[in-house]
């Protein structure tokens, strides 16, 4: 079995892009190049180096919003914990082309 350490891979990956792609925001050109790779994904649905690209854009974005790796870590994993705990309808009457929305009738608007 694998371990991996997501906070020294972010603190590797920040290290880069600001070498390679300069500090700032940069929110436009990540965003920009996240759709790229999502058409590269639609051409070619099983192209795992695509869907890689579209993690590590989205890390590369976090970062540049002024985020930490580990406050970046942290998020995922609250994130995952808060989706595992919604109310999520049946996948399989779902139109397969479109996003599954969680159940959102009793939440409170903000």
């Amino acid at each position: 079995m694998m371990t991996f350490d997501f906070v020294a891979h972010l603190k590797r990956q920040i290290t880069f892009s600001k070498k390679t792609f300069g500090p700032g925001a940069r929110t436009k050109g990540v965003s920009d190049h996240i759709r790229k790779e999502l058409e590269e994904i639609g051409e070619d649905p099983l192209a795992l180096d695509e869907w890689v690209d579209v993690i590590l854009l989205a890390c590369d974005g976090a970062w540049r919003a002024g985020y930490s790796a580990e406050s970046i870590a942290c998020a995922l994993d609250a994130k995952l914990t808060k989706n595992e705990g919604r109310v999520w309808p049946d996948w399989c009457t779902a139109d397969p082309d479109k996003a599954i929305e969680h159940d959102r009738s009793g939440e409170v608007a903000r």
